[in-house]
């Protein structure tokens, strides 16, 4: 069962394409989409096209920032029916729970998740399509839409302390600084915001419950795109516990509000089980951290939750056919130096 998005994701495609000479119409068509599907916002498209289009548009235009530039001038209306709702939250921890519970209206590859740490918030955003692919770019523009989301809705008491990125950093940093407007970290485990608890608690002005309470029950009597399956749901779950060392069966179920027999049972359903959703997921977010290079290979370990470096690189030859310090972008085996 594929991802699908709406075609809002795309706002301002046109426009960045062609800004570097590209042929939007070409583009799209590579990846199995055309202007008609797009026409509509609420249109349903697959999620995992988009992250290819946006990461071959970034390759032909020699330009690594193109998703987030994208991002720069989305409105908050752009999210579609959600937005009526997020506007009258009361405060931003609020919209945040809104969107993940309404996140099916809106990207069904998207995985958000906040954790309190002490006195500050982790929201955790990653992207988990289908397939196993690089997703920079769509990475970019989702955590880019969140802060301009984030700043329409609470103007200066947006400030997060750090954005983190998991892949590298582009040469120049100026988008990424007018945009976020705090300090960057690429190279990071996983992909977030670190902000201070109580700017998530700040009461919005342009709040009103009574009109929260109507959006409520409009998007509660929208129909789902699909039906999310649980082996998509457990994808997910694993994809944003993994890095943090708790993805195991047991706070995955947990996660998702089930008993672990209750878990096995439904993936069974499925034709899925948890050890091959563990280890799809492990391959992507190996791909990821080998690939940037920010990370020790005794730290890519711990990540995917291997207990030594040794077991990790053992099971990484099993997958991909070479040792992590033989692997290369694409997939084949580094030359052997002389």
């Amino acid at each position: 069962m594929k991802r699908m998005v709406r075609a809002a994701a795309l706002t301002n495609y046109f426009e960045v394409a062609q800004q570097f000479a590209l042929n939007p119409s070409q583009m799209l068509a590579q990846v199995g989409l055309d202007r008609a599907m797009l026409a509509d916002p609420d249109n349903r498209i697959s999620a995992g096209a988009v992250v290819t289009l946006l990461e071959e548009s970034a390759r032909a235009s020699e330009c690594l920032t193109f998703g987030l530039r994208m991002a720069e001038t989305r409105q908050l209306t752009d999210l579609g029916a959600v937005s009526l709702l997020l506007t009258h939250k009361r405060t931003l921890r609020e919209v945040l729970l809104a969107m993940i519970n309404y996140r099916h209206l809106m990207n069904e590859a998207l995985a958000l998740q906040m954790e309190d740490v002490g006195t500050d918030v982790v929201i955790r955003e990653e992207v988990v399509t289908d397939v196993v692919t690089h997703s920079r770019q769509a990475t970019e523009l989702a955590l880019g839409v969140l802060a301009r989301a984030a700043g329409a809705l609470l103007g200066n008491h947006w400030k997060p302390h750090r954005v983190m990125f998991s892949h590298a950093a582009p040469p120049d940093l100026q988008l990424h600084r007018r945009i976020f407007k705090c300090k960057l970290a690429f190279g990071s485990e996983y992909n977030a915001f670190v902000c201070a608890a109580e700017d998530l608690d700040y009461p919005s002005s342009a709040a009103n419950p009574a009109l929260a309470r109507y959006a409520e029950q409009l998007l509660q009597s929208l129909p789902k795109a699909q039906d999310r399956s649980t082996s998509m749901e457990v994808r997910e779950a694993i994809y944003v516990l993994l890095p943090m060392g708790r993805a195991t069966v047991e706070q995955v179920a947990q996660k998702l509000g089930m008993n672990v027999r209750t878990l096995q049972r439904q993936l069974q359903d499925d034709c899925a089980t948890f050890s091959e959703l563990i280890n799809s997921v492990r391959r992507e977010l190996a791909v990821r951290y080998v690939q940037s290079r920010q990370h020790s290979l005794g730290h890519v370990a711990e990540l995917l939750g291997y207990s030594t470096q040794t077991s990790f690189t053992r099971w990484f030859k099993s997958e991909f056919g070479v040792a992590p310090r033989q692997w290369q972008p694409d997939g084949t085996p580094e030359p052997p130096r002389a």
